[in-house]
């Protein structure tokens, strides 16, 4: 144990905290806890076994980090729940630590997990995500980096968030997002890319045209999946590494996706 800590936290002398690292008011950490250089907990947060809080981390007052699984087949196993570099955890968010299925719940770097945002156990969310305010994944979700979910949405169980798709608020989420799309409305259903959003990441105006081209394709020229999977493969000999992902995560979709 070492770090800044405030007299009123209960700290197990267990817990390995970086000497930079800030414990305000009223927090709890249990025994097997390791938390990074430089990162703050604010008040009342609690940390609990296999929690690995990384450098640079801002944890605001209220979150629960670290919890047993809301898994009736869990038996109490170690596992754990990573939270990674620079990361900002809101008020009053949770994120459970895994079952024994991946033993790992895993939040990634730079991200921004709202107020009451909810990380269900063997989550994977990837670098650079927003959650937005009650957000709510429920357990094995994936989602991909840099993608954003609107406030009040929530996510079923073994659903898949492709990397730079952004999903509106107050829906829910029952199929597979693919990458770099807009899902919206109701019912549920890929509104457009996310053009505006692959804009401001650095995409170039060809790549975002070549990804429109293999989503008309797809989802706008009467195919069904496997179909228009077929229909751009002969279509296109030189297939770009944008697409080549989208085609990835589409033919490894366990729910199916959003058209």
């Amino acid at each position: 144990m070492s770090g800044s800590i405030h007299p009123t936290s209960v700290v197990s002398p267990s817990a390995s905290i970086a000497a930079s690292a800030v414990i305000g008011p009223f927090c709890v950490i249990e025994d097997d806890v390791v938390i990074g250089e430089r990162t703050t907990l604010m008040a009342n947060v609690f940390v609990g076994n296999g929690g690995r809080i990384g450098n640079d981390v801002r944890i605001h007052p209220g979150a629960v980090i670290s919890t047993a699984p809301q898994d009736l087949k869990y038996a109490g196993e170690p596992t754990f729940a990573f939270v990674g570099d620079r990361t900002v955890i809101r008020e009053g968010a949770t994120i459970n630590r895994a079952t024994v299925a991946s033993k790992e719940t895993h939040v990634g770097t730079d991200c921004l997990l709202m107020a009451y945002a909810h990380v269900a156990h063997d989550c994977r969310v990837g670098n650079h995500v927003i959650l937005a305010n009650s957000v709510q994944l429920g357990g094995h979700v994936e989602v991909g980096d840099w993608a954003i979910i609107g406030g009040l949405t929530g996510v079923h169980q073994f659903v898949r968030i492709g990397p730079h798709a952004m999903v509106a608020a107050c829906i829910m989420t029952a199929k597979d997002v693919p990458p770099y799309t807009l899902v919206g409305r109701y019912p549920v259903g890929v509104e457009n890319l996310n053009t505006v959003g692959l804009r401001r990441r650095g995409f170039s105006a060809e790549t975002i045209r070549t990804i429109d081209e293999f989503y008309t394709i797809l989802l706008r020229q009467g195919h069904n999946v496997s179909d228009g999977l077929r229909a751009y493969e002969s279509a296109v000999s030189d297939i770009i590494p944008e697409v080549r992902l989208c085609i990835d995560f589409i033919r490894n979709s366990r729910r199916g996706i959003y058209r």
